[in-house]
């Protein structure tokens, strides 16, 4: 019984993740894009721990680390570009 759900629920996040993928193509908005790529981040996470948990294996939770350090960095990498313009302000007056 828990095979069938952990299978249902990663055809759901892959579902979702296609929504999230059209978000990107046809958002209004940058922070909607940006906003639907964070999502798809956090949507990978969810997916390879619930593979991990078919698989009945803990190699995959450092995969989980790294999606999650990677979504963080980008999103705010993403967020200060919106903010300022630039993502890594050159500092000349050294």
């Amino acid at each position: 019984m828990l095979q069938v759900i952990l299978n249902i629920s990663l055809l759901l996040l892959g579902i979702s993740i296609i929504g999230c993928l059209y978000r990107i193509l046809k958002g209004p908005s940058m922070a909607d894009r940006i906003t639907a790529l964070d999502t798809i981040g956090i949507q990978l996470i969810g997916s390879v721990a619930i593979l991990s948990m078919l698989l009945h294996t803990q190699a995959y939770v450092d995969i989980i680390l790294l999606i999650g350090i990677l979504a963080f960095i980008s999103t705010v990498a993403f967020a200060r570009f919106i903010e300022r313009g630039v993502v890594l302000e050159n500092d000349d007056d050294l």
